[in-house]
C-alpha cells in the first residue's frame, strides 16, 4: 500500500460524517391552537384546526475532496492529504473551491532526517574586533545577527559597544573580524534589506524621554547611508520576504526599579511600518500602528518585544509584559487579529532555588502566563513563540499558534527536562524561569523544515522538525556560548548562526557567534546524557569533576560532581553508547557515622579549628554529605576513593577561615562511607584553599594531588598514603610557569594510575577562550621516588596545540578537570561546567584514544 493511499484511508476515517447525503423532508405542520373561551354564559365556538405545514425542501449534499499534497507543502512539509468539505450549492455533484467550507490535513509522519545533523564548526569571539588575540577587558556583545544577501557577511548588534560589527564568513569554519561601525546610541536589533543593514538605535535619555532611529548602513562600505527618526526606543526589526516593508517594534520599556516595576509606565510602545520599496533609503516612509487598548493586560501601556513577517506581509508582534499577540497587515497597518498568549500548567519542574543544593524536578505550577519574547513564522498560518516570561511568567517552553489564536502545540516542561538530561540545567534560575527560552528561528534546509529555540539560561539551542506545525518532533540539541540571544538560519549555505551576548573576561566568558553546519556527519553534541529516573524525569547532573575508569569494563567510567550541589553523588557512565550515558547515580552517605565521628585532631591552630558546627554543615539530615569531591578512583575492593578539596586558607583574616579540611573518603560500592583520611597536622597547618584535586590507587597506596603549592612552598605536593600503615609521605610536582596573556595561575586537576608505577597528570591554567594557554597531560614515574623530592615529568599531550579542544568548535574550556585511562589504553578527559553558574554549561567528555603508546 502506498503512503498516499494510506493517508487517504486515514483521512476518510477522520472525515466520518462528512460524506454526501440527501436532505431531510420537512416535518408536518403543527395543529392549530384551541380558540379562546367564550364570554361567560355563552358557549365559545371551537377554534379551527390549522392546515398541515408544507414538506421541507430537500437539503444540499455534503461533499468531500481529497487533495494529495507533495513534499514541500506549507502545511505538510513532507507531504500528506488535504481534506476539503462543503455543501454542493449548485447541485452538480462537484465540490468547487467556492463551496469549500472546511479544510483538514492528514500529514505524513514527521520522520526526522537521521542522515544529516547540525554541528558546530566555529566560534567567533567578538573581542577580536578590538584585539586579534582578545587581550582586552572591554565588554563586547553580539546580540542580534543578520546576514548579507550573498550569505558571506554577518552583521551583529553590539549594545555595550554602541556599534554594529561585521564578520566575514566566506569560510564559515574560519570566520574573520571585518570591522565595526560606531553608532549614535545603543543598537538593539539588525536586519538586512538588499545591500543595507537596518539597525534600531536607542538614543533615549531615560525611560520617559524616549527617542531612537533606524540607521541604514551600507554593508559594502560600512558607512551610514540614512537615518530615520522612530520617535521612541526601538527593539526588534524584521524585513518582509519581498523586501517591501520593514517592521520596527518601539518597546519604550519600563523602569524595573520604579515602584514595583510593573506596568503601566508610559509612554506606550508602538509598531512602526517602514515602506522600503524604493531602492533609495532616503525615500523610505514610515507609518505608526497604535497598539494601545488592544491587550487585556495593561492596555494603556503596550510593550512590544519582537516581530516577524510572513510572505503575505502579515507581521506578528509579541507584547511580552502584556502577554499578548497581535497580527498586523503591513499593507495598510490594520490589526487583523489579536489574542492573549494564555498560560500553561507545568508538572515535574524545579521551582525552588536551593542555593545550588540539588536539582529536584518534582514540583508543579498552574496557570503560568507565557509572556512570549521571540517569535517566528513557520508558515503563513502558524508561528512559534519563545515563552521566556518577564514579570509573572516563565513557562519554560515554546508554543505554536495559528492565526486564529489557537494553541496547536506547547512544549510543556520538556525543555527543562532536556536541559537536566544534557547537564545544562541552571538550578539558580529554578525559582524564576528555568531554562528560559529567549528566541526562535525557522529555516528550511532542503527537504527539512526546522525550528531553532534558543535557551538563554541553559545556553542550548533546541532543534525541532516542524514539517507538521501541529506536531513538532525534537531532532537534536546544540551547545551555544553563554546567553544565546539571536539565531539566524542561512539555508543557502547550510549554516546556522547563533549570537551569545554574555561577555565577562573575569568570569572567563567571551561573547561569541557560533556557526553550525548542516552536514552528513553524526551529531557531535551532547557527549553525555542521562537516562530517566523511576519518576520519569532525567537524572540531573552537572559540574563533573573527577573521572575514573572501571578496571574490569572498558565501557564504564565513574564521575563525581563537585561542591556545587549539596548531596554529592558518584555517576556511572556507559561510554559504549554515543553519546555516553549516565546510567546511575550513587549518593555519598554517612549512614555509619564514620564522617560524623571525625574530631579536630587534625588541626594545630585555633584559627584553623574545625569543630562540630562546621562538620554539621557538611552532613545532611538524611546522612548524605556536602563535601567538595574533586577526584575519584575505583578502589581495588570494588568501592571508591573520593578526594574532597578543603575550603579556606589558613592565613585568611576571617573569623573562621578554615571551613573544611581536605579529606579522602573510602566508600563501598553503594557510596556508604567506610573510612575518612586527613592530612598530617603539620600539613593542615599550611592549608590553602587550592587543595585536593585527584586521587589514584596503586599497589596498596593512594596518590593524592594538591592543586597548588601551600605555605610558601615552590610546588604543589603529591601525597602518598600507605593504606595499611596509615602513613603519609610527599613528593613535589614542578608546575609549568603561567603562559596566559592574562596572567593567572597554573595548577593540577587529576591523577590517574597507569598501573606500572607511572601516573597521568592533568595540568591546567585558570584561563579560558583566547586567554587559555595550558591544558596539558603529563606523565610521572613514582616507582623509585624519594620522599621530599621534586619529580620529573614528561609531556604526553598538549590538548590545545594538538587540537583536541578546538575540534569541538568551541572556545577553550577553563576547567579540564578529570582524566581516566581505560584498560584498553583509551584516555578520556572531561571538563567541569561549574554547575551552569557563570558558564555556558557545556560539558565535553572526550576520548583521546590510545595516546600512551
Amino acid at each position: 500500500m502506498g503512503k498516499t493511499q494510506l493517508l487517504k484511508i486515514l483521512a476518510v476515517t477522520a472525515a466520518l460524517g462528512l460524506s454526501a447525503c440527501s436532505g431531510d423532508d420537512g416535518k408536518d405542520g403543527a395543529s392549530g391552537t384551541q380558540g379562546p373561551q367564550g364570554i361567560a354564559g355563552l358557549d365559545g365556538t371551537n377554534g379551527v384546526n390549522a392546515s398541515d405545514g408544507a414538506n421541507g425542501v430537500s437539503g444540499l449534499n455534503s461533499l468531500v475532496n481529497f487533495v494529495d499534497l507533495p513534499a514541500g507543502n506549507a502545511m505538510c512539509f513532507k507531504g500528506g492529504v488535504k481534506i476539503e468539505s462543503g455543501l454542493d450549492a449548485d447541485a452538480d455533484g462537484v465540490l468547487s473551491s467556492s463551496e469549500v467550507t472546511d479544510e483538514r490535513y492528514t500529514c505524513a509522519p514527521s520522520l526526522v532526517n537521521s542522515e544529516k545533523n547540525f554541528n558546530r564548526i566555529a566560534s567567533f569571539p567578538i573581542c577580536t574586533q578590538i584585539d586579534p588575540t582578545c587581550n582586552t577587558d572591554t565588554e563586547t556583545a553580539a546580540e542580534i545577527i543578520a546576514v548579507s544577501e550573498d550569505g558571506n557577511s554577518l552583521i551583529y548588534s553590539d549594545s555595550p559597544g554602541e556599534s554594529v560589527g561585521f564578520v566575514d564568513i566566506s569560510d564559515p569554519a574560519a570566520p574573520k573580524a571585518d570591522g565595526i561601525l560606531a553608532l549614535s546610541g545603543e543598537p538593539t536589533s539588525v536586519a538586512v534589506k538588499g545591500g543595507y543593514a537596518l539597525v534600531g538605535v536607542n538614543t533615549s535619555a531615560d525611560y520617559v524621554e524616549v527617542s531612537g532611529s533606524l540607521a541604514v548602513v551600507n554593508i559594502t562600505t560600512k558607512a551610514l547611508a540614512a537615518s530615520i527618526d522612530l520617535g521612541g526606543q526601538p527593539d526588534s526589526i524584521a524585513v518582509s520576504p519581498d523586501g517591501q516593508y520593514a517592521a520596527v517594534v518601539i518597546e519604550n520599556e519600563r523602569d524595573e526599579d520604579l515602584g514595583d516595576g510593573n506596568p503601566p509606565q508610559l509612554p506606550a510602545g508602538t509598531l512602526i511600518i517602514v515602506n522600503t520599496s524604493s531602492t533609495d533609503p532616503s525615500n523610505w516612509t514610515t507609518s505608526v500602528v497604535d497598539l494601545t487598548g488592544v491587550a487585556d493586560l495593561f492596555p494603556s501601556d503596550p510593550e512590544p518585544e519582537y516581530v516577524d513577517i510572513n510572505s503575505d506581509n502579515i507581521a506578528v508582534v509579541t507584547l511580552q509584559e502584556n502577554n499578548h499577540l497581535i497580527l498586523v497587515d503591513l499593507s495598510d497597518g490594520s490589526i487583523l487579529n489579536d489574542f492573549s498568549a494564555g498560560s500553561v500548567n507545568l508538572a515535574n519542574i524545579d521551582t525552588e532555588e536551593e542555593d545550588s543544593a540539588i536539582i529536584s524536578q518534582t514540583e508543579s505550577e498552574d496557570a503560568v502566563v507565557r509572556e512570549p519574547d521571540g517569535v517566528a513564522w513557520i508558515t503563513n498560518e502558524y508561528f512559534a513563540t519563545a515563552d521566556e516570561g518577564d514579570m509573572d511568567g516563565g513557562s519554560r517552553g515554546f508554543t505554536i499558534f495559528n492565526t486564529a489564536g489557537d494553541v496547536v502545540w506547547n512544549s510543556g516542561a520538556s525543555l527543562d527536562h532536556m536541559a537536566a538530561r544534557f547537564g545544562h540545567y541552571p538550578d539558580g534560575r529554578s525559582g524564576n524561569k528555568g531554562n528560559e527560552p529567549e528566541n526562535v528561528e525557522m529555516g528550511v534546509f532542503g527537504e527539512d523544515r526546522y525550528l531553532f529555540v534558543n535557551s538563554e539560561r541553559s545556553s542550548l539551542v533546541f532543534v525541532y522538525d516542524v514539517a507538521n506545525p501541529e506536531k513538532p518532533v525534537f531532532k537534536q540539541v546544540l551547545p551555544a556560548g553563554s546567553g544565546p540571544e539571536g539565531g539566524l538560519a542561512i539555508p543557502s549555505r547550510n549554516l546556522l548562526a547563533v549570537a551569545s551576548e554574555v561577555d565577562d573576561r573575569g568570569d572567563k566568558i567571551r561573547s561569541v557567534i557560533n556557526l553550525y553546519q548542516y552536514n552528513t556527519l553524526p551529531a557531535s553534541y551532547p557527549t553525555l546524557q542521562s537516562v530517566n529516573r523511576i519518576s520519569g524525569t532525567p537524572i540531573p547532573w552537572s559540574a563533573m569533576s573527577g573521572l575514573s575508569a572501571d578496571p574490569l569494563n572498558d565501557s564504564v567510567l565513574y564521575a563525581v560532581e563537585d561542591s556545587f550541589y549539596g548531596s554529592n553523588r558518584i555517576f556511572t557512565l556507559d561510554v559504549s553508547a554515543t553519546p555516553a550515558v549516565v546510567t546511575a547515580e550513587t549518593k555519598l552517605i554517612d549512614s555509619k557515622d564514620v564522617f560524623a565521628a571525625i574530631t579536630t585532631s587534625g588541626a594545630t591552630d585555633d584559627d584553623a579549628s574545625f569543630d562540630a558546627v562546621d562538620l554539621a554543615a557538611l552532613i545532611n539530615a538524611n546522612a548524605t554529605v556536602n563535601i567538595d569531591p574533586e577526584g575519584i578512583a575505583k578502589a581495588s575492593d570494588g568501592g571508591f576513593w573520593v578526594a574532597s578539596e578543603g575550603a579556606g586558607t589558613i592565613t585568611d583574616t576571617d573569623e573562621r577561615p578554615i571551613k573544611s579540611l581536605n579529606f579522602v573518603f573510602k566508600t563501598d560500592a553503594n557510596g556508604v562511607i567506610e573510612k575518612v583520611i586527613t592530612l598530617p597536622d603539620a600539613v593542615n597547618a599550611m592549608q590553602v584553599r587550592f587543595g585536593f584535586e585527584g586521587v589514584a590507587e596503586y599497589n596498596g597506596k593512594l596518590y593524592v594531588i594538591v592543586q597548588r603549592a601551600w605555605g610558601g612552598e615552590a610546588n604543589p605536593r603529591i601525597g602518598i598514603y600507605d593504606i595499611a600503615g596509615e602513613s603519609w609521605e610527599f613528593v613535589y610536582y614542578p608546575l609549568d610557569a603561567a603562559e596566559s596573556q592574562d596572567g593567572g595561575w597554573v595548577g593540577l586537576s587529576d591523577i590517574t594510575s597507569l598501573s606500572n608505577g607511572k601516573f597521568l597528570i592533568v595540568e591546567r591554567d585558570n584561563k579560558a577562550g583566547p586567554d587559555a594557554a595550558i591544558k596539558r597531560l603529563y606523565s610521572i614515574d613514582l616507582t623509585a621516588h624519594t620522599a621530599g623530592e621534586t619529580v620529573t615529568k614528561a609531556l604526553v599531550r598538549d590538548l590545545i596545540s594538538a587540537g583536541d579542544l578546538a575540534a569541538t568548535g568551541a572556545l577553550t574550556y577553563e576547567k579540564i578537570e578529570g582524566s581516566a585511562v581505560m584498560a584498553n589504553g583509551d584516555v578520556y578527559i572531561i571538563n567541569d561546567n561549574d554547575g551552569v553558574d557563570d558558564n555556558s554549561g557545556e560539558t565535553q567528555l572526550i576520548n583521546l584514544g590510545n595516546i600512551l603508546k
